[in-house]
């Protein structure tokens, strides 16, 4: 074997392992810019998505106003607009609604409105004083207690709705017989109303 054969083989070698090193580095960069622009779409997309889900989830936990029952107008500029009254298969019927205050001034909430009882009482402000009556059954329905004696309804409220504001509240009431699809609302420093029930 000739040195000038050796050298020429040496040169070859040399060249063919440049060649590799330059595609293998080549091929390393583009591997890394696609990976990196893919994770940087896939977390556009992924918050894009978490976005509308949590706008979604905002939307469907929104309180329902459009539907008015009935409206009733207390003391002082408030009203107790009373949105719905969904019976549900539990034996369930929850009443939704809001307290507005059209008033000028701030309207202090009484404390009838929470009851008489007094393990009920002690337990804060709520609207455990809210009934329902069945007329056609002759029946009375108080709002639900939990073994604590404190009441299924919208608690812990500040003690006044300034001018111009609205308290959003809840009751949750034994449901009537599947015959009755009307009940009254009795609820102290207000008239008494009839609702219809759905569902």
């Amino acid at each position: 074997m000739t040195a000038r054969y050796v050298r020429k083989v040496r040169r070859s070698g040399a060249a063919a392992l440049l060649v590799a090193t330059l595609a293998f580095s080549a091929a390393a960069c583009g591997g890394d810019d696609d990976g990196s622009g893919q994770d940087k779409g896939a977390s556009r997309s992924a918050t894009s998505q978490g976005s509308g889900k949590a706008k979604s989830k905002s939307a469907e936990t929104t309180p329902e106003t459009n539907t008015v029952l009935t409206t009733v107008k207390g003391d002082s500029g408030v009203e107790m607009v009373i949105t719905s009254a969904m019976r549900d298969s539990g034996g369930f019927l929850t009443v939704n609604g809001q307290f507005k205050n059209t008033g000028s001034g701030a309207y202090t909430t009484p404390i009838q409105w929470s009851g008489r009882e007094t393990a009920v009482a002690a337990n804060g402000r709520s609207l455990a004083a809210m009934m329902l009556v069945d007329a056609q059954a002759k029946k009375r329905y108080y709002v639900l207690r939990d073994t604590d004696n404190r009441p299924l309804t919208t608690s812990g409220y500040e003690p006044s709705i300034e001018a111009g504001a609205t308290l959003t509240f809840f009751a949750q009431f034994p449901a009537p017989e599947a015959s009755t699809h009307e009940v009254g609302v009795q609820f102290p420093g207000f008239p008494n109303a009839t609702i219809e029930i759905s569902g």
